[in-house]
C-alpha cells in the first residue's frame, strides 16, 4: 500500500468544478437577506450612541462587517463563490444608494446619520449630553488634551461627530 506525500484522503481538485462558482441559494434570496441585514443592522446602529461605531462613519461600519461576513461565508463554509458575489454585489449597491441619496437629499442624511451632539459649551460640559453618549470625563479630556486643551475652560464648544469622534474649537482663534 502506497501513499502519497499529502496523505491518504487529501484531494487537490474538487471533482464537481463548476459547483464552486453555481449559486447553491436563489438569487433573490440572497439579495433579500443582504437588503434586510444592511438595513436593520443601518436601524439598529443609528439608535446606538454615536461612539458605539469608533471613528467610523455607521454606513462605512455597517458596509465593512457585512462584506467581511459575506465573504467569510464563502471561505469558510464552503458555500459557492457565486453565493458571496451576490451578496457583495447587494450590500456595495445598498451602500452606493445610501451614499448617493444622503448627499442628494438632505432628510436622507438625516435619517443615516447622527446630528453633532455639543459636549463643551463656553468651557461647561454639558452632562446631560455626556450622559447621553456615555463619555465619561476622562475620556473627554483625553480627547480634548489630544487636541491641545489642557483645560475644559479653554475650550468654546466641544462636539460629538456622527462617526462618534470628538472635535473641539478654542476660545480663542489661534487653538484647535
Amino acid at each position: 500500500m502506497s501513499q502519497t506525500a499529502a496523505g491518504p484522503g487529501v484531494r487537490w481538485i474538487p471533482e464537481g468544478w463548476l459547483e464552486v462558482f453555481q449559486p447553491q441559494a436563489p438569487v433573490l434570496e440572497l439579495v433579500a437577506r443582504g437588503s434586510v441585514l444592511y438595513v436593520c443592522i443601518l436601524v439598529l446602529l443609528r439608535v446606538m450612541p454615536r461612539r458605539t461605531g469608533g471613528e467610523l462613519a455607521t454606513m462605512d461600519l455597517i458596509f465593512v462587517v457585512l462584506i467581511a461576513d459575506a465573504a467569510a461565508q464563502a471561505l469558510g463554509d464552503y458555500s459557492s463563490v457565486a453565493d458571496a458575489v451576490v451578496l457583495v454585489v447587494t450590500l456595495m449597491v445598498w451602500n452606493y444608494l445610501v451614499n448617493a441619496l444622503s448627499f442628494r437629499y438632505a432628510f436622507i442624511e438625516t435619517l443615516v446619520s447622527s446630528p453633532p451632539l455639543q459636549v463643551v459649551r463656553d468651557g461647561r460640559i454639558l452632562w446631560r449630553n455626556m450622559r447621553r453618549e456615555f463619555i465619561t470625563e476622562e475620556e473627554l479630556m483625553g480627547h480634548l488634551r489630544a487636541q491641545g486643551f489642557d483645560d475644559v475652560a479653554d475650550v468654546k464648544a466641544a462636539y460629538v461627530e456622527s462617526e462618534g469622534a470628538i472635535t473641539a474649537v478654542g476660545r480663542q482663534s489661534g487653538k484647535a
